[in-house]
């Protein structure tokens, strides 16, 4: 930390953020000071998700790259819009499940696969 400035450089991606912030605006990452059980850990928490709350906040989900302990910190003014539209993007960008597939998946799931008369009014 710098002592004059205010100011400690991140510990994943060498960011000078401000003393006071509780992630890198950059890469979204902190550092993992205690685990639920009051341990210290030191490891890097990662971020892994977005969510919003009920009263329309965000929150960044991270994960510990050392214990894998999860963590939620609220989104910042500051933070990277690129990163955070990247993490919200993350699961359309590479699904759990094959896209090739989702014809066969919709069809195992008893619809047709196809949005015809979806969009038709009553």
């Amino acid at each position: 930390m710098d002592l004059e400035t205010g100011t400690r450089r991140c510990f994943s991606c060498g960011f000078e953020m401000a003393e006071e912030d509780a992630h890198c605006p950059n890469c979204l990452c902190s550092l993992h000071e205690e685990t639920q059980e009051e341990w210290e850990c030191g490891g890097i928490l990662q971020p892994i998700s977005l969510w919003v709350k009920d009263d329309g906040s965000w929150e960044i989900l991270q994960k510990c790259s050392l214990c894998g302990e999860l963590a939620a910190t609220p989104r910042a003014p500051r933070d990277n819009p690129l990163k955070l539209l990247q993490l919200a993007a993350r699961p359309l960008a590479d699904p759990p499940f094959p896209l090739e597939r989702i014809g066969e998946m919709t069809r195992l799931m008893g619809g047709s696969g196809s949005t015809e008369g979806y969009y038709d009014e009553p």
